[in-house]
């Protein structure tokens, strides 16, 4: 319960005095408003984080939301220099100063038009997928790093081909029918689940998954309000598909 919470964070840390744990249970019985400061990626922002606030501000409807979409370097920067209370991420390894409570981790593959001539590939690689117009991410977005090796492992000299720093950017590179767009499904769960658009999963062997992460910043309590919508994350991101 978010009172729990106040209370084990303050209580675990001395340098929280009970005062400001007494003054945020008072927030929590509505006599006073909050703020929480949200840094995400872009292909969350398009995906569950608009349903994530919608829910929560149901609940905590009193409660001011700040939300900043970066690159996913930044948001790790922001939160290890506390501008910000909750970040959401990809990451490789957990990074200094920051604090991972919750991972998932998130396949890649190629997305495109149900009549695209790889939609029906049987196990799809990135082999199958360099012989076609192919769309991919630049190096700021972090799955880029994960399929670089399979890029140049496939072909040691790369065609043509669209590199773009925007997920929305990807997605709308793949409604046109020319281009299979390598990504996570992240960002594009609307056309998947409407049928406009097929997810594939890349099958090459030793291909890892790109690794989804909830974090604060490490040794410091949250204050009610970012303490509140983090639990309210944690659980809303256990129940949902990624």
């Amino acid at each position: 319960a978010p009172a729990g919470e106040i209370l084990f964070r303050h209580t675990s840390r001395v340098s929280a005095p009970l005062e400001s744990a007494v003054a945020e249970l008072d927030m929590l019985r509505g006599l006073r408003t909050g703020r929480v400061r949200i840094a995400t990626i872009e292909s969350v922002g398009l995906s569950f984080l608009p349903g994530l606030i919608a829910d929560f501000g149901r609940r905590h409807p009193r409660i001011h939301l700040d939300v900043a979409v970066l690159p996913g370097s930044e948001v790790i920067s922001r939160l290890a220099a506390g501008e910000v209370d909750v970040g959401f991420g990809f990451i490789a390894s957990p990074p200094a100063k920051i604090e991972v409570a919750l991972r998932r981790d998130v396949r890649i593959g190629a997305l495109m038009r149900p009549d695209h001539p790889l939609a029906d590939t049987p196990h799809l690689t990135v082999a199958d997928c360099i012989s076609h117009p192919l769309a991919v991410a630049k190096p700021e977005i972090s799955f880029r790093s994960v399929i670089e090796p399979f890029l140049v492992r496939a072909a040691p000299a790369l065609p043509p081909m669209v590199e773009a720093d925007s997920i929305r950017m990807l997605v709308e590179l793949a409604r046109t029918g020319r281009y299979a767009s390598v990504m996570t499904p992240i960002g594009a769960q609307g056309e998947i689940a409407s049928g406009a658009l097929r997810f594939r999963r890349l099958e090459d062997a030793g291909l890892p998954t790109n690794r989804f992460a909830l974090m604060v910043g490490a040794g410091g309590g949250l204050r009610f309000a970012p303490a509140a919508f983090f639990e309210h994350a944690k659980l809303f991101l256990s129940t949902i598909e990624l």
